[in-house]
């Protein structure tokens, strides 16, 4: 027989007596490696995906001690643990829906297929606290394209008395927002708002917008690897040059900005064609110690100089 699923099929039959936690992450890295699945949803090695998906089953916690490494998990643990490791590489379905938990700035975010799986290296600016970029502790704090909330809620804990609205278009991101506001019990300085771009937040204006919008190209959608094909494409898809939603943000976001306010938004790849579209404009682009780019910076008055060429 040729089908994928009977070499797993057969090391089901195996013992679960007595498999080890160490056994069993090795037996999930090899499985991962020989099937040669995507990693980028939060890990980047077969290993620290098989880590993600054993220690939901046995309710390890983040970072766990290596001393767990002998524990001997009961047979029903196995068995779940391997139909799990199995699901991972039949339906290449990133981990993190499969779990149902992501992390995101040292803290825990349900996600779903509702919303896209965070990873923005936008991260890295939050926990410094934007500094030295923002010129004071913000009031106000938009995260526009919010999907499931990470970085707006992530900034509310770094910024204990701002106001943050999360926004996106997609109803069902919305609902997943507000479950994790109520997870962190932030119903009282955090809530989400449905709305396509500017349109629900009229009359508004904030010290900080930040952004990860859609903006994979024509190109790179049609080639990405299966494991995101899970995720809404809604949340992924920018049109021929992935900058359809970039453009109309450009166009209004001076409006709402505080005068002192900036914009920080994630483009990735297409940041070659924002600049090539824009060549006036000075961008400001951050370096990430990982290696990440594609993240840039314009301040309230930038915005409003060049207007005109965002129109």
């Amino acid at each position: 027989m040729t089908n994928k699923a009977t070499p797993y099929g057969q090391k089901k039959q195996l013992s679960t007596e007595s498999l080890s936690v160490s056994q069993l992450l090795h037996e999930g890295e090899a499985m991962f490696v020989e099937h040669g699945i995507y990693f980028g949803h939060g890990t980047d090695s077969a290993w620290d995906e098989a880590v993600s998906i054993l220690s939901y089953v046995l309710n390890f916690p983040p970072n766990a001690d290596r001393s767990l490494m002998t524990n001997i998990p009961t047979a029903e643990q196995v068995v779940r643990i391997r139909s799990l490791f199995g699901r991972r590489v039949e339906e290449r379905i990133p981990a993190p829906y499969i779990t149902g938990q992501a992390w995101f700035c040292g803290l825990p975010f349900v996600v779903d297929h509702r919303v896209i799986i965070p990873r923005s290296p936008i991260a890295a600016l939050i926990t410094s606290y934007f500094e030295p970029w923002l010129p004071c502790n913000p009031k106000r704090i938009l995260d526009l394209c919010t999907g499931g909330g990470c970085i707006g809620i992530s900034c509310a804990y770094g910024f204990e008395e701002a106001e943050v609205i999360l926004s996106d278009i997609s109803v069902d991101a919305i609902a997943v927002a507000n479950i994790n506001i109520g997870n962190h019990q932030l119903e009282k300085r955090v809530v989400a708002i449905q709305s396509d771009l500017f349109e629900g937040l009229k009359g508004r204006d904030f010290d900080l917008i930040v952004s990860n919008p859609p903006y994979v190209d024509q190109a790179d959608l049609s080639s990405m690897p299966e494991e995101f094909h899970h995720e809404p494409e809604l949340a992924l898809a920018s049109g021929f040059d992935g900058l359809d939603f970039t453009r109309r943000l450009l166009q209004e976001a001076y409006e709402y900005l505080s005068e002192d306010g900036v914009l920080i938004v994630e483009v990735g790849n297409s940041g070659a064609a924002l600049e090539l579209a824009f060549p006036a404009v000075p961008f400001m682009w951050f370096e990430f110690a990982e290696g990440d780019s594609g993240v840039f910076m314009l301040t309230q008055a930038q915005l409003a100089e060049h207007r005109e060429i965002f129109a």
